[in-house]
């Protein structure tokens, strides 16, 4: 079995489920001072595609993006749609729910996860204004007890829809 290069990295962000992004936002700036959430709607159109099990999908999610430390923090509130984020919430309730690998080459990556048995399970892109930018979360939780999302930045980003606190 090939190693997979995208271990050799750091994690870069940890991803929740949360019922309420605002409220989570908040306790998160009361209790430790986290501020500058970065708001978005992923979803159309801000997301040019969007996968499922290999197969195509529209759903809508409210995300707030922060930093604790040079940790990225990202809250996600689901609000239409079957998802990976669903899923976890019928099976383990709101908490943890990825770790994510910021990767240069997201292709290169999926391709030696796939060889090593490791099926992408959700992924979406385009979330960039020059249409780059792509998410996809691994089928590692059995395995290692979490999901595993890579990462492959946009170079910019659209500006959020709002920050948090204003």
């Amino acid at each position: 079995m090939k190693k997979l290069n995208f271990l050799d990295l750091s994690v870069g962000q940890l991803g929740f489920v949360v019922e309420d992004l605002d409220q989570a936002m908040k306790n998160y700036y009361d209790e430790f001072g986290i501020k500058n959430w970065h708001i978005y709607t992923y979803g159309p159109p801000l997301l040019k595609f969007m996968n499922y099990k290999g197969s195509p999908i529209i759903y809508k999610v409210k995300i707030g993006l922060s930093y604790l430390g040079d940790t990225r923090i990202e809250l996600i509130q689901p609000i239409e749609g079957h998802t990976i984020y669903t899923d976890f919430i019928n099976k383990k309730g709101y908490g943890l729910q990825h770790l994510g690998v910021y990767v240069k080459d997201i292709k290169k990556e999926i391709e030696l996860a796939e060889n090593a048995g490791y099926s992408v399970i959700m992924e979406g892109g385009g979330f960039g204004p020059d249409g780059d930018g792509h998410f996809a979360y691994l089928d590692t939780e059995s395995k290692f007890g979490i999901c595993y999302e890579l990462i492959e930045r946009p170079q910019k980003r659209f500006p959020p829809e709002r920050v948090y606190p204003n």
